[in-house]
């Protein structure tokens, strides 16, 4: 039994260092990390944006206190990625187009938008509903949007 266990485990992470290792996305060997840093908070971003948005288009259950922490969760994480775009942070493999450290005003600009979009949830997750929620969140997603287009290139082959 032990035997099996322990076999059965060694062959689980091979398998899991097989994969790891045939992934395409290449690394982040910045000293600072810096890439992998900001990528992180954005994964955060997502995760507390998207119930919120799944919430607002009706594909699950409207819930006011988890709307309003969701909302509460993307305004702490709000300040958190933009010290990670320093003038050293413009290395293989980014996504962030040039126009990042290019045009630092419209980039800057883009920041703010999203800052006032979140007010926006911030004050829909206030009132509750629903009927509130949903233009808050496009608003919100919009501004991702915006942002995404101007400054970030797509994944490789998508």
């Amino acid at each position: 039994m032990f035997k099996t266990t322990v076999t059965t485990a060694c062959t689980l992470l091979a398998a899991a260092l097989l994969v790891g290792g045939c992934s395409d996305s290449a690394k982040d060997t910045h000293p600072q990390q810096l890439l992998s840093q900001r990528k992180a908070v954005f994964k955060q971003f997502t995760g507390a944006l998207e119930p919120l948005g799944l919430m607002a288009r009706e594909r699950k259950t409207w819930d006011a206190a988890a709307f309003k922490a969701g909302a509460l969760e993307l305004q702490r994480l709000s300040t958190l990625p933009w010290p990670y775009f320093t003038a050293d942070g413009n290395y293989p493999p980014t996504r962030a187009k040039p126009a990042v450290w290019d045009k630092p005003a419209e980039f800057k600009q883009a920041q703010d938008n999203y800052v006032a979009a979140l007010a926006g949830l911030l004050t829909a997750a206030e009132r509750g509903g629903a009927e509130a929620g949903k233009p808050a969140v496009e608003q919100v997603e919009k501004a991702c949007k915006a942002c995404h287009d101007s400054f970030r290139n797509a994944a490789p082959g998508g």
